[in-house]
């Protein structure tokens, strides 16, 4: 039988989706921007000013899959709208929040309803449009607006910021928020699973106890080094983690489904997201500290210089489903992957004082090299999973996501602090104190720095943004080398998978290994 086509209203249903996505992309920006000035007026510490950032992303990794679930039985669009309520009303607590502790459980609850949010925009897509073309288009639609909330995010910061207080940057989501209550009961349909049965909440808490202590583990990690107390939390969540798999082999409604992982192309394109979370976080976070640290520029300014590899990646995003229309997704991914090991090795050849273009080109290369897999796994992912269970299948990826970034900060930041105490020399004249400081990492160099006489100041300086260049080379090097090992992966494990025009014209035959590839 031939898919279903989608009609204009699933197009307008598509833009609402895009509504939550682009939020969601322009509000973690936007705090960035907006931390000096909460900081200061709330008398936010150093340590609640950590928990400010982080506690979102805790709670939004640790209740996505029971997210993406509650919307398989309770339905997709209600608990979208539900979610939609609670991010608006905590947007507002946490704009007029008088104390630090305020801020931060309203920080907290917004992660938990950001968790409502993704799953059921994604499943939604899945369901609304049964067509693999035009599923792809939807999928390239979302990921470019996610892209450009990002790109947007630090400009409207800028403006709202230089004209409001910070709480402006939390009110920036009500309008958003309004907006998709309004126009959603109207343009998207609901669906749920009729046969999912009872949540089970020992699995919920089990799946928290698995997800909060990796996350918090694998940032305490990144953030200070090896730290018992940091080790002591992923070995629990791992082994909190094995005790949820055992629990859902056995039950009749398991919280999450493990027979997804029995198709090939589901668990092929969740562990290639993951792999491309791990590279891209590592080498975002060193090419964006670059720019500041070594180049000296402001975090608006490096924002600005970091609008082109938006561009080349929401560009890419959306051409890729177009021309898997006719050519395989395998060659596609590779060859993009290919482009993308191209870029990286590029920003090897980054010097301190040797220009911008290394490291923005470069990092440009590898955002539109990585696009094509970014969306045709995200497509391959919810087409290869079964509709009653696209919630589960959009978290898992939601949360193969965080644990990258997660994962990505932890392993290549450390190898970037790794290479940059092993290269940082501290000039004649240096107290043991400053030099200890120096060690640290770049930023503790600047602020030992500064508070020195010349030239002490600007050699200590030299040496550590000499230093920070070579680690930032070295994390280049090595996801250019990831990315070609990826690229081959990709090539081998989804040579099988037909383009999309080839899967529409086999949908009327009821083979089974048809559909697993779609």
């Amino acid at each position: 039988m031939e898919p279903t086509r989608a009609t204009r209203r699933e197009w307008l249903g598509l833009a609402t989706l895009a509504l939550p996505t682009l939020l969601l992309s322009v509000d973690v920006s936007v705090l960035y921007l907006a931390l000096p000035q909460l900081a200061g007026d709330l008398g936010v510490d150093a340590t609640q000013q950590l928990w400010v950032l982080d506690i979102y992303s805790f709670m939004l990794a640790g209740f996505l899959v029971t997210m993406g679930t509650l919307g398989d039985r309770i339905g997709r669009r209600r608990l979208l709208l539900i979610g939609a309520a609670a991010f608006g009303v905590m947007s507002v607590i946490a704009a007029y929040a008088n104390d630090p502790v305020t801020l931060i459980v309203a920080r907290a609850l917004l992660g938990i309803a950001g968790a409502t949010l993704m799953p059921s925009t994604m499943a939604l897509i899945r369901n609304m449009f049964s067509d693999p073309k035009q599923m792809a288009t939807a999928i390239g639609v979302w990921f470019s607006c996610f892209m450009g909330g990002m790109m947007v995010g630090p400009l409207v910061g800028g403006a709202l910021l230089s004209t409001f207080w910070w709480g402006s940057a939390f009110l920036l989501g009500v309008p958003f928020m309004l907006l998709l209550l309004v126009a959603g009961p109207l343009l998207l349909p609901e669906y749920r699973d009729a046969n999912a049965g009872r949540l089970d909440l020992a699995s919920v808490a089990l799946s928290l106890a698995a997800i909060l202590p990796v996350i918090y583990g694998l940032k305490e990690l990144a953030r200070d080094g090896w730290q018992t107390t940091a080790g002591v939390a992923v070995a629990g969540g791992v082994i909190a983690a094995i005790v949820f798999i055992r629990r859902q082999r056995h039950l009749a409604s398991p919280l999450l489904d493990l027979r997804l992982f029995a198709n090939r192309s589901f668990t092929s394109a969740l562990g290639t997201g993951l792999g491309l979370g791990i590279v891209m976080a590592g080498v975002t976070l060193t090419s964006t500290l670059y720019l500041q640290t070594v180049r000296g520029l402001s975090p608006l300014q490096a924002g600005l210089w970091l609008i082109p590899q938006t561009i080349a990646m929401a560009a890419g995003l959306m051409a890729a489903p177009v021309a898997a229309r006719r050519v395989r997704p395998a060659l596609l991914m590779s060859g993009g992957l290919i482009v993308a090991a191209a870029g990286l090795f590029l920003q090897t050849r980054a010097t301190v004082d040797g220009g911008l273009t290394p490291v923005v080109l470069g990092l440009t290369m590898t955002s539109l090299g990585i696009s094509p897999t970014m969306a045709l796994t995200m497509n391959l992912l919810l087409g290869s999973s079964p509709p009653e269970k696209a919630g589960s299948a959009a978290s898992l990826s939601e949360t193969s996501g965080e644990f990258g970034v997660a994962v990505g900060v932890a392993t290549l930041g450390s190898l970037a602090t790794f290479v940059y105490r092993d290269n940082v020399t501290a000039p004649p004249g240096t107290s043991a104190e400053v030099q200890d400081t120096v060690e640290k990492g770049i930023t503790e160099a600047a602020v030992a720095a500064a508070a020195l006489p010349e030239p002490l100041s600007g050699q200590i300086l030299d040496a550590a943004r000499t230093a920070f260049t070579a680690g930032l080379t070295t994390v280049a090097a090595v996801g250019a080398i990831a990315f070609l090992v990826f690229a081959a992966l990709a090539a081998a494990v989804f040579r099988r998978v037909p383009p999309t025009a080839e899967v529409v014209e086999s949908e009327s035959q009821p083979d089974p290994e048809v559909r697993a590839h779609s």
